[in-house]
């Protein structure tokens, strides 16, 4: 299992397509990966289960994966988190 901390970057508001666009990330791979969020984790994979942590600017995230891809899986999604205020 891989993990990594990563401050969430998203000047603008967490909106339905940013979660869809990183779901669709984390099911590209083989492994399991999950967000983290204070005390709670939801699979990266799962569009409620994203939305239901809330996450805003400035938080600070857990991302694990576990699997044959773990560690493309983590620097995907990562990077993805730390990239987005400069996507949108």
């Amino acid at each position: 299992m891989v993990t990594k901390s990563v401050v969430f970057q998203c000047d603008d508001d967490w909106q339905m397509k940013s979660a869809a666009l990183l779901t669709q990330k984390a099911s590209a791979f083989r492994a399991s990966v999950y967000l983290g969020k204070d005390d709670r984790r939801a699979n990266a994979k799962s569009l409620l289960g994203v939305m239901s942590l809330g996450m805003a600017d400035g938080d600070e995230l857990v991302v694990s994966a576990d699997g044959e891809d773990e560690q493309a899986a983590i620097d995907t999604i990562t990077g993805y988190l730390e990239q987005m205020d400069k996507d949108q």
